[in-house]
């Protein structure tokens, strides 16, 4: 409107990325209307078709994509640094850094620490590890005063002082205030101290009666970490939000799973459970070798071999519209972001979503990401989906359109504009139906007739093949294979399984 004897000049070629991904990219973003079109080409080798992982749940998402990095680097002979993992946001770390660890898979976050190094995780654990270990020193001088509670610095170094004095620790010092003052501090700060005291005291009392995950929802509720986090709306804000939800939803998992396989299910359990994550890492920062994890965002003008792209299910990517963002043009944001990331790839490319995934504790049915849809199948490798999710078209349960955000306010029209495509979805989208009702009322069939040898089906291991039954009823343990989870030792009592031959 300004310069009306403009001209447009549009660079179209793509230098990085093989024909295939490049044909995908443009075949997503071309469902843009707010857009100068452009035909993006590549003269680069035609390439590999993109990879979609479907996944039963989030934990085992993170298994896949560590799997693929695995076989790929010994069939392909690529290093950790030529692949990238892509997430919407920052939470979603947590699963991936834990899959590549078990591995042994060096990796490093971009653009930000890892997940058990973030704030308000530390925060959470310090309370985690007071619950257990009261003497733990630097717990407790973290968290004192964490939510705000009156208790300064100046109090610190009084209650320090007077523990170095006379040989003891600091939680020792401060539950005998009320019958000694070696600190010598006002009544008020006195008072205050004894009701953290007592605050930690019920934590452990409830610990020893509660699983791992009741004890850490409580806590997090009661010190009010939660309700701070929820009362700030900042961007920070709700990534802070966001980690503590994936947090709790670690310890919901380790929890369940520990109760199936027989094992001590307590917070101390998992605090040993996790351990090493939480610990710092000692590789030098000139080491570079390492598989990059970032956010989509952050991934803006960079380049990798290999790229995954995880979580594309509703509402995480695209992510759930906030405030007055309910418009047509947030999806056209978020799927401009979708094409960074597919374009961020020179090889290979892997797009994995859950069929359900764990908030605030409760397994949810996901929806997987409309992007998928859009994508042209021509460009896409299924053969993935098939072998670990039977297909694709088992992935939704029986209200998909429900669960999608309103980002087109005025529109009812479909997403999927190829005929084609529609058809495909449309048949799909019966059998999901039905699989969602299917999934739902899983049921174990009798566990006195597990046996040897016997081939079973678990809800989230899948199909595994019993190796060993053994122990003395009501506590007889299966030493289980599943393909995609190694040798699992569930407890009978607890585990639904049912026999398939």
């Amino acid at each position: 409107k300004d310069y009306p004897e403009h001209k447009i000049f549009k660079l179209e070629q793509n230098y990085r990325s093989t024909q295939n991904i490049v044909n995908a990219a443009n075949s997503i973003i071309a469902q843009n209307k707010r857009q100068i079109p452009k035909t993006i080409f590549s003269e680069k080798e035609e390439g590999k078709p993109i990879k979609v992982l479907s996944a039963l749940t989030d934990n085992e998402e993170g298994f896949l994509v560590a799997n693929e990095i695995a076989e790929t680097q010994l069939r392909d002979h690529f290093q950790p640094q030529d692949y990238a993992i892509l997430y919407r946001t920052n939470a979603q770390s947590r699963i991936f850094e834990e899959s590549l660890r078990k591995r042994n898979i060096p990796y490093k976050i971009y653009g930000g620490l890892s997940f058990y190094q973030r704030k308000e995780i530390k925060d959470l654990l310090a309370y985690y590890r007071m619950t257990i270990n009261p003497a733990d020193n630097e717990a407790l001088k973290r968290i004192i005063n964490f939510p705000a509670r009156g208790i300064g610095s100046t109090t610190m170094l009084k209650l320090e002082t007077a523990a170095s004095n006379n040989e003891t620790t600091i939680w020792k010092t401060i539950i005998n205030l009320g019958e000694s003052n070696p600190a010598g501090l006002n009544k008020g700060t006195v008072s205050k101290v004894l009701s953290f005291v007592n605050l930690i005291q019920n934590f452990s009392t409830y610990s020893n009666k509660n699983d791992a995950f009741d004890t850490a929802k409580t806590i997090a509720e009661q010190t009010g970490i939660l309700k701070e986090l929820y009362n700030d709306k900042s961007p920070e804000g709700l990534s802070r939000h966001e980690n503590i939800q994936e947090l709790l939803n670690g310890i919901q998992e380790f929890s369940l799973s520990a109760k199936e396989e027989g094992r001590p299910e307590k917070l101390e359990n998992y605090l040993e459970d996790v351990a090493l994550l939480t610990d710092q890492d000692n590789e030098k920062d000139e080491d570079r070798n390492k598989v990059t994890m970032m956010t989509i965002h952050s991934a803006k003008g960079l380049e990798f071999k290999n790229v995954f792209v995880v979580g594309l299910e509703e509402n995480l990517f695209p992510s759930q519209p906030r405030g007055d963002n309910n418009t047509a043009e947030a999806l056209e944001e978020e799927r401009r972001l979708f094409y960074v990331a597919i374009t961020r790839a020179e090889e290979n490319v892997w797009l994995s979503y859950a069929n359900q995934r764990y908030r605030w504790g409760n397994l949810d049915y996901c929806t997987p990401s409309r992007f998928l849809e859009e994508l042209d199948e021509k460009y896409l490798d299924y053969s993935n989906v098939s072998r670990f999710s039977r297909s694709f078209k088992n992935t939704m349960p029986q209200n998909t359109e429900n669960q999608r955000p309103n980002y087109e306010r005025k529109s009812k029209a479909p997403v999927i504009n190829s005929p084609v495509t529609q058809n495909i979805f449309n048949k799909k989208l019966v059998s999901l139906k039905e699989s969602g009702k299917r999934h739902a009322a899983f049921a174990g069939d009798d566990a006195s007739k597990i046996q040897s040898g016997m081939i079973i089906e678990h809800q989230r291991f899948g199909e595994g093949k019993v190796m060993r039954v053994e122990g003395v009823a009501p506590d007889i343990k299966a030493t289980i294979f599943f393909q995609k989870h190694g040798h699992k030792q569930l407890l009978l009592k607890f585990a639904k399984l049912k026999i398939k031959t």
